[in-house]
């Protein structure tokens, strides 16, 4: 019998594996340790402050390095706006942002104004539903997934029970398991 460094294996899934890995995205998470996690009571009832606004993503790009392309941008409707289609303006870079409900066209002054009319014009044209089918829009909801489970996983830290933590840790680590489990290749000793 030979040792398992020695052995040769064979991908039994290569077909689906390929698949798998051309579809596959890179999702990078940086973290500010100033962040403020939970917003401050204000005293009043109802709800708390939000901290996410689309003025974050022009501050976002600039955190890029200048050699990374970037091939999309997939945002919801409430990044229509002119200075974050500003920020994405690059040469190689493509913006798919639904038009918002009331979107007028804007003035053609650059190639992003011109793309972004367009986008108004095949919305209208197809309607909301196809468009986003069209524009790969859907895309996004895999990546509102995984975030999901991220944020999840940040709720089971912050749980004040011990052993309500430790519980809520393994369910997340088990789906997050399973999310990963997708796309992996089946290997199998061969003579």
């Amino acid at each position: 019998m030979r040792s398992w460094a020695h052995m040769k294996y064979k991908t039994t899934n290569w077909s689906t594996y390929s698949d798998s890995v051309k579809r596959r995205g890179s999702l990078s998470l940086w973290f500010d340790p100033q962040m403020v996690w939970i917003s401050p009571p204000t005293g009043r009832r109802g709800r708390r402050q939000q901290f996410s606004e689309a003025a974050m993503l022009p501050e976002l790009f600039a955190q890029i390095q200048p050699d990374q392309n970037i091939g999309n941008v997939t945002a919801d409707g409430a990044y229509d706006t002119r200075k974050c289609h500003d920020a994405i303006a690059a040469p190689d870079t493509h913006a798919v942002i639904p038009p918002r409900k009331n979107a007028k066209p804007w003035k053609p002054t650059s190639n992003w104004a011109i793309a972004r009319n367009q986008a108004v014009e095949a919305s209208r044209y197809l309607g909301r539903t196809l468009w986003r089918r069209w524009s790969g829009y859907h895309r996004r909801s895999r990546v509102e997934t995984k975030m999901h489970c991220v944020k999840r996983l940040g709720e089971s830290l912050l749980a004040r029970d011990f052993g309500r933590r430790v519980a809520g840790i393994q369910v997340r680590i088990t789906v997050l398991n399973r999310y990963t489990a997708l796309g992996i290749p089946v290997t199998e000793p061969v003579g």
